[in-house]
């Protein structure tokens, strides 16, 4: 049973040091490929190595919203060239985030939609991030119009309904540990309406821990664990869904 985890962060500062090892769980677990994803201007390089150094890594750049405040005159610029260099890489994780305090909305979106016009003009796949602004998200969306290549909701945790506008808009929805949990209320309807082709897992690694995973740190051999939260909703086998989430991330990433 091969697995995809389509988003994760192996690059943090908090799992690289152990990358070869956290690589063999990976395969040992059935992994053989991951969407790595940077988000910041610090981290891209590190994305670059990871892609450069295993096999089966789809690597993807963008400037998260967590970052943007600090970023760098020449960032886009930057960002540019990269998705230049790198004819495989897609855009992200880029996104609207309504948690973080003192925000700027107008300079988040700002920073987003320069994203997505990079990402429409290199007619890459877009992964994207969302914490209370669902509606908000969609509203953007519906300004921008078409991605060409598609986008990745990664880490869902809204509703059935916001999936299914998600997904008629292009979205790949993708479900993490947080799936695990014995409160998120909202995940098993939200499993079970994604159309077949469209559901992903991923771990989000080094973060969202599923609830069955030994700690501290979310690492990509656990997308076993999702996967078989997700097959549990979805009232299907793990083989079945594996197979399912595996063809969806090859022909969302461009493999």
């Amino acid at each position: 049973m091969n697995l995809f985890d389509a988003h994760n962060h192996i690059q943090d500062e908090r799992l690289f040091p152990d990358l070869g090892k956290v690589m063999q769980r990976a395969v040992h677990a059935g992994v053989v490929k991951m969407g790595v994803k940077g988000c910041s201007e610090t981290d891209w390089r590190k994305v670059i190595q990871i892609a450069e150094t295993y096999e089966g890594i789809y690597p993807s750049f963008g400037l998260h919203p967590w970052f943007i405040s600090d970023r760098s005159p020449e960032w886009f610029q930057t960002l540019e060239n990269l998705l230049a260099q790198f004819p495989n890489a897609g855009v992200g994780e880029i996104g609207i985030d309504h948690v973080i305090d003192d925000r700027d909305d107008a300079d988040q979106e700002k920073v987003f939609f320069q994203q997505l016009e990079l990402a429409r003009k290199l007619e890459r796949p877009v992964s994207i991030h969302c914490r209370r602004a669902w509606g908000r998200l969609i509203e953007l969306l519906d300004q921008f119009g078409k991605l060409p290549c598609g986008m990745l909701i990664h880490c869902f945790g809204g509703s059935a309904e916001i999936a299914t506008e998600l997904v008629k808009r292009g979205g790949y929805i993708s479900f993490s540990g947080s799936i695990t949990r014995p409160n998120a209320r909202k995940a098993g309807p939200a499993v079970r309406v994604v159309p077949d082709e469209r559901i992903l897992i991923e771990t989000d690694a080094p973060d969202i821990l599923p609830t069955t995973a030994a700690g501290p740190l979310n690492e990509p051999a656990n997308v076993k664990l999702v996967l078989e939260k997700a097959a549990e909703f979805r009232g299907i086998s793990e083989e079945a869904l594996a197979e399912l989430t595996f063809t969806n991330a090859e022909r969302f990433f461009g493999f």
